[in-house]
């Protein structure tokens, strides 16, 4: 259970506090899925099938429960087309383009460096192709 005051003006978000909502929503908030799909909805809206095509290795249901928290969290929207069969899209709220640019930032920071941070890191199991 994470604990605030009643009185908004008289709570402290502190992700270092164990008992602050703050820091459920850290961790939530960068898992790999949460990463990867809000820096694919920074491009466009995306239909379902194609964030799953999009992004590697995610399975349906973890692509569903991810877009679910995601727009609990007020980060994505669902736009329900109406239409027979279903059609369904989804797009970063204004909350969910502020964060992109971080993320963003994030995910190309970790490709520039990729070299860098797995030399000599024996936890990573990586195959390396000849002749490519």
């Amino acid at each position: 259970m994470y604990l605030l005051p009643s009185d908004r003006s008289k709570a402290s978000p502190n992700v270092f506090n164990s008992k602050c909502p703050a820091r459920y929503l850290l961790g939530m908030l960068t898992g790999k899925w949460n990463l990867l799909i809000v820096d694919a909805l920074s491009e466009r809206r995306w239909r379902n099938g194609e964030l799953l095509r999009k992004i590697d290795g995610i399975s349906q249901k973890m692509l569903t429960q991810t877009l679910r928290g995601l727009e609990e969290a007020n980060l994505v929207k669902r736009i329900d087309m109406r239409t027979i069969p279903p059609h369904v899209e989804y797009e970063l709220t204004s909350m969910g383009i502020e964060l992109r640019e971080k993320i963003c930032s994030f995910d190309r920071w970790v490709e520039q460096n990729m070299f860098n941070l797995i030399e000599n890191n024996d936890s990573i199991d990586i195959k390396y192709l000849t002749g490519d």
